[in-house]
């Protein structure tokens, strides 16, 4: 899982007081999970064996090679490529050249250059190896354009062949999840009106959240995006060749021409005001080098047919990343190894046990069941993105979404937060499942957070399909333990850490009753007369 905010994530968790009381017992069930076999799944992907299971490497390879034999082993049906279990994915790796960043402000007095590193920060080309423009600069506020919240920052302004500058971050007053979506459709806004490039402005109110120096020790991490059957990477939007994050001490040049200065811009944003776009009366030059590589990495697929006539030609889908983010570049541990035991060897774990409890139930689901593990979760979603658009089923016919991503099974959880259940009518299957267990559905404690835009399930919202996606909720079911403490404490010191091993302290029988919980999701979807949909007032149900 990706998450933007851990201390502010855990000082929320860390606040969550565990509640009393023990959870009435399910009635027993036909078939269930076996604690001993979700421990062996966890324990093989998580161990050092496998170094961490970064996309692209031998160890993910293996990891993948796992679960193909696992649902190999079950009987289920290869729903990969050429009637395989894979679907292999060609990845670009793009890494920029050592000091070939420059960024020049043309005042039409005075040409000011910034310097990379301190004053401004870009990232690589997916598309060219060399990339220079030189265009007139248009301020366009927070740069989002949504009829339903009466947003358009591009309003009486014409982009078309200029570079773009717009104020890192959104509106206070958008709901998290509809706001980060519209956050991440940033480029796809500039792009659509023409713009060559893209400066986005480092404002004082993004300093106190994230400094600048903070984001500038990541930068020369290479980017990742899959490309197609043509090579074109995806959604790199070629007319947009430059890109630049400034900070705010070193952007007073761009305003110099400008009717409204930028301590004017930042005042209004403090009072929560929408600035409005003008042009700037400077130019800017962005050039840069690039080096590419491509990589593979598979997705590894498998479908339990359905049993119904009519309904089997539809399916529910769950989906779990196998992907880890490698090895780490910090000599200063002894351990190396991000082996990612919670994130996500657990997931997969729910994922192959899951099917193996739909292969040996006693009735088989109306409503066929697609298994995915998909890759390059940590690289930002890539595998399920590349699933999304290249289905191996029609996509239409994909129901529902069920996503299994980082459950932290550190607690005897008594409750579940649901993302996405506030959405569609999956939020009625999650709450009967999991109330056969005695189980709470919470309200998501982290709203700012906007997790629900955040895992492999939104490439699939994106595209129309109702997702849910589970994670252990904040309250134990013993006074002895508080699981907003516990969750916390996994972010504050484990999270994208060598210590995120088997050798944490794992509560498999939790695991247990997660991945029942999770079956139950899927046998009530698969089941139903009626495919779940969204409801009418999510801004969801209607995305482009």
């Amino acid at each position: 899982m990706r998450i933007l905010s851990l201390v502010g994530a855990t000082v929320l968790a860390a606040g969550l007081a565990a509640c009393g009381g023990e959870a009435t017992s399910a009635a027993p069930q036909a078939v269930s999970a076996d604690a001993q076999t979700l421990r062996a799944h966890l324990e093989f992907l998580a161990s050092d064996a496998l170094e961490g299971r970064d996309t692209g490497s031998r160890g993910h390879e293996i990891a993948a090679q796992y679960i193909a034999s696992e649902f190999k082993k079950l009987g289920l049906e290869p729903a990969g490529d050429d009637d395989t279990y894979y679907q292999r994915i060609r990845f670009r790796r793009s890494s920029l050249v050592e000091g070939s960043a420059t960024m020049v402000v043309d005042t039409g007095d005075n040409q000011v250059e910034l310097e990379y590193g301190k004053e401004f920060l870009t990232g690589p080309s997916a598309y060219a190896e060399q990339t220079e423009v030189t265009a007139p600069v248009v301020f366009v506020g927070y740069g989002l354009v949504s009829e339903e919240f009466g947003l358009n920052d591009y309003a009486n302004v014409d982009v078309d062949g200029k570079i773009v500058m717009m104020v890192s971050g959104r509106p206070a007053d958008l709901p998290s999840e509809e706001g980060a979506h519209l956050n991440s459709s940033k480029t796809k806004f500039a792009a659509e009106r023409g713009a060559v490039g893209i400066i986005n402005l480092h404002t004082p109110m993004r300093e106190e959240v994230r400094p600048f120096k903070v984001s500038a020790m990541y930068q020369r991490a290479p980017s990742v995006t899959w490309v197609n059957a043509d090579g074109e990477p995806n959604l790199a939007y070629k007319n947009l060749t430059g890109s630049a994050y400034v900070d705010f001490a070193a952007a007073e040049p761009l305003f110099v021409n400008a009717a409204i200065s930028m301590d004017e811009v930042f005042a209004q944003l403090e009072k929560g005001e929408q600035p409005k776009p003008f042009e700037l009366g400077v130019s800017v030059t962005l050039k840069r080098a690039s080096e590419h590589e491509e990589i593979t990495s598979p997705n590894v697929a498998a479908i339990l047919p359905g049993s119904d006539p009519e309904l089997r030609d539809e399916y529910v889908l769950y989906t779990a990343h196998s992907d880890h983010i490698g090895m780490t570049q910090d000599l200063s541990q002894d351990d190396h190894i991000n082996n990612g035991a919670m994130d996500n060897a657990s997931g997969v774990s729910v994922l192959l046990e899951t099917a193996r409890m739909f292969v040996e139930a006693d009735t088989q689901p109306k409503r066929s069941i697609l298994f995915l593990s998909v890759t390059a979760e940590e690289r930002g979603l890539l595998g399920a993105d590349y699933f999304a658009h290249y289905p191996t089923v029609p996509l239409q016919q994909i129901v529902a979404n069920v996503n299994l991503d980082m459950p932290v099974l550190l607690y005897d959880f008594a409750d579940v937060i649901a993302f996405g259940s506030t959405h569609s009518t999956l939020g009625e299957s999650v709450a009967e499942a999991a109330g056969q267990y005695g189980i709470e559905l919470s309200e998501d404690p982290m709203p700012e957070q906007a997790i629900f835009t955040r895992s492999d399930h939104y490439p699939f919202v994106k595209k129309g399909v109702p997702a849910v996606f589970l994670m252990t909720g904040f309250t134990a079911k013993g006074e002895d333990e508080n699981g907003g403490e516990i969750w916390g404490q996994f972010f504050a010191e484990h999270y994208h850490r060598p210590s995120d091993q088997p050798s944490l302290p794992i509560n498999y029988e939790a695991g247990v009753v997660f991945t029942n919980i999770n079956y139950e999701i899927g046998q009530t979807i698969a089941n139903d007369a009626e495919r779940p949909r969204w409801l009418p007032d999510s801004f969801f149900a209607n995305l482009d």
